[in-house]
């Protein structure tokens, strides 16, 4: 591809170089080869330029550049530029439309000629499977399970009865979706007696998650993981919650019941919130904090329980001076008792 499409189907600008040069492939500052195409978006690697191999680079507005042999292309995000070429160069592969002679499908589901089902997979009674859809080995869909055109289920993946996957989505390796919500009621005898969680999964439209995550049906009703949202490996999300559009959830957070996570949020890893909680639009809670409490638009909260973000650093920075503070206390003790003393 020569430089100058790159730069078109890129939203940038060819600042510097030849535009007819081609370029063949797209790789980090210290991977990249003659013909790749690269990107600096994080300013501790820009020593890296001098050694890079790449014939292009990707830079933000206000990033220099001092090497006269490598072509530029400007962009308002290079991150975003480069995953486009990443994209560009390194497409999915087509879905070739087929059913394994080892997959077994159960007669009344209606599956869309264009799908491809590999081998080993099971799809139950009353299922629809869109145009496009791609069902790798081993992957279990239960009775009534919709999948929306162009989406994917890996190995391993479980999909339980009744649920709703939309278009191009992608699951991930062993990852269920619609598993059992964990609800019980204690009897008269204090033993737990389960309660029937009848609900179902809704994934709409361009949702991806991770592998070996669980996402489980509600009670009644149901759990909705809302267009856009990106869920990491090793989640849990409980039953009846909400995952709002555009969502951002990292590995090994953890969502109690009829909790609602609300648009653009990013959840970092291992974040827990309790049920029954709203976190509000485009807040970010960091890595190891957990949250009892709803939390208003916009915030950034850290630390068990979780508080605004400026203030919890202070907190910490206060934490690591305990020891000093602590000794200071008991000379300032002893100093009062001699004093009082005298």
């Amino acid at each position: 591809m020569k430089l100058s499409e790159l730069a078109e189907i890129t939203f940038s600008v060819l600042e510097q170089g030849d535009p007819d040069e081609e370029i063949r492939g797209a790789a980090g500052l210290d991977l990249a080869e003659r013909g790749d195409v690269t990107f600096l978006a994080n300013p501790k690697y820009t020593p890296q330029i001098r050694t890079t191999r790449a014939s292009a680079i990707f830079l933000n507005a206000n990033a220099a550049l001092d090497r006269p042999d490598i072509a530029v292309l400007r962009a308002r995000d290079a991150y975003l530029a480069y995953t486009r070429a990443l994209r560009v160069f390194y497409p999915e592969p087509a879905v070739a439309p087929s059913i394994h002679p080892s997959a077994v499908i159960d007669e009344t589901a209606r599956i869309d000629p264009t799908a491809e089902i590999m081998a080993n997979a099971v799809i139950g009674k009353n299922c629809e499977i869109g145009a496009g859809v791609r069902i790798y080995p081993n992957a279990t869909v239960y009775d009534n399970v919709r999948i929306g055109a162009g989406s994917v289920l890996h190995s391993g993946v479980a999909v339980r009865e009744n649920c709703e996957i939309g278009r191009n989505c992608i699951v991930h390796n062993n990852t269920t979706i619609g598993s059992d919500g964990f609800g019980y009621a204690k009897d008269e005898e204090k033993r737990w007696l389960k309660i029937p969680q009848v609900g179902r999964v809704i994934l709409e439209d361009d949702v991806e998650i991770g592998a070996n995550t669980a996402i489980d049906c509600a009670s009644v009703g149901e759990t909705v993981v809302k267009r856009g949202a990106k869920i990491d490996n090793l989640v849990q999300i409980g039953h009846s919650c909400t995952v709002e559009e555009d969502a951002l959830i990292c590995s090994q957070t953890g969502l109690a019941g009829s909790s609602v996570i609300g648009k653009r949020v990013i959840l970092a890893g291992q974040v827990g919130i309790a049920g029954h909680l709203r976190v509000g639009d485009d807040v970010v809670i960091t890595a190891k904090s957990a949250t009892s409490h709803d939390v208003e638009d916009g915030k950034i909260i850290s630390g068990v329980p979780a508080f605004d973000n400026r203030d919890w650093l202070r907190s910490i920075a206060a934490f690591r001076r305990l020891g000093e503070m602590a000794r200071t206390v008991r000379e300032l003790e002893k100093r009062l008792a001699a004093i009082e003393k005298e």
